[in-house]
């Protein structure tokens, strides 16, 4: 589906009532994703429809909706909201419709609008008020699920476990590294470009190192997945982009977060009081954990943004935001695991 598909007789038939007009305008910058703003007339005054919806297509680039499809990134946003949105209280966007062609591996989803609410912006980084407001968000969607084994039900949930998921991984590294370093290693600095390559082999060694409870995980929360109230409106934090729900170790979404949503210099004077933020979110969502286990994962797992900067870079479709936006994470993440001593909890 794209985006001449959108009439007013398809949109009708999804919301349950007659769309006399409407128009489209593309929002945001995904990179997997086409999202789309779609103002509706209602044929009849006083209709409940809302003014406008957004919608969620495959990307109209040829490579990025290749991946969309090869990492079941489409299906798994569409399951997302199908099975597991509604059991944690973190703040997404009502879902009017979801479909997903297993044949095509095309999808759509029709999404509540949450301007006047405005989406972060990953290269420019974001106010230490705002990282807090983001991470106790965050407590909100893995507290609910904390250790629940009935999310072992949910076999499109990503699992990064197991020799397979080892061997996986390790082979997207090796076989993307090189195009990263072509295009990435002159934004970094000496000792960042030597910790990536170090990474590389103890990557394995990374992944099997993980221990504790499992949980919903996000898989991609930063700021250009967040939306966040206004002036004019708008919830304190919105999570979007679905793509990558997971059932696995939940410091590493909060390590994602940290290591490139602030500025190195803010992150290191705030980064202890908002892992004990998120701690004192999970405590009030009946979750026991010890600070002492949360900080050695979240310092072990800054290495989680350096893969996605690794591998995500090289398997989208290129543009001068995303490199922008990819060089702001490997450069942030790097140091990121630089000065927590990331590398030398490997062993």
């Amino acid at each position: 589906m794209g985006p001449d598909d959108i009439t007013t007789d398809w949109i009708s038939s999804v919301l349950g009532e007659d769309i006399a007009t409407l128009r489209h305008e593309r929002i945001g910058d995904g990179l997997v994703g086409l999202n789309l703003r779609v103002h509706l007339d209602p044929a009849v005054t006083g209709s409940s429809v809302p003014s406008s919806v957004v919608m969620k297509l495959p990307s109209l680039d040829p490579t990025s909706r290749a991946t969309g499809i090869a990492l079941r990134n489409y299906e798994r946003e569409v399951k997302f909201y199908d099975h597991i949105a509604a059991t944690v209280d973190i703040r997404v966007p009502h879902c009017w419709h979801a479909d997903w062609d297993a044949e095509t591996g095309d999808f759509v989803l029709v999404l509540e609008d949450m301007a006047p609410a405005r989406q972060g912006d990953q290269i420019a980084g974001c106010s230490v008020d705002t990282a807090f407001d983001a991470v106790r968000e965050l407590a909100k969607l893995h507290g609910p699920r904390w250790d629940d084994p009935t999310l072992f039900d949910h076999e499109f949930l990503q699992r990064r476990s197991g020799q397979d998921d080892v061997d996986q991984i390790s082979g997207l590294w090796n076989m993307f590294f090189p195009g990263f370093q072509a295009v990435y290693a002159k934004y970094l600095s000496p000792e960042a470009e030597a910790l990536v390559e170090a990474f590389g082999p103890q990557l394995g060694t990374w992944m099997d190192g993980r221990t504790g409870a499992m949980t919903v995980t996000h898989g991609d929360y930063r700021l250009d997945n967040l939306l966040f109230a206004t002036p004019d409106g708008g919830p304190p934090v919105t999570a979007v982009d679905w793509q990558t729900p997971g059932h696995g170790p939940p410091i590493a979404d909060l390590a994602y977060f940290c290591g490139a949503g602030l500025l190195p210099d803010e992150r290191r004077l705030a980064e202890r009081d908002l892992v004990d933020a998120y701690v004192d979110a999970l405590v009030a969502q009946g979750v026991e954990v010890e600070r002492s286990w949360v900080w050695e994962h979240y310092c072990r797992d800054a290495f989680a943004g350096v893969v996605m900067a690794v591998v995500a870079s090289q398997v989208v479709g290129g543009s001068e935001r995303s490199e922008a936006m990819f060089a702001a994470m490997a450069t942030r993440h790097l140091q990121h695991a630089l000065d927590v001593g990331a590398f030398d909890l490997l062993s």
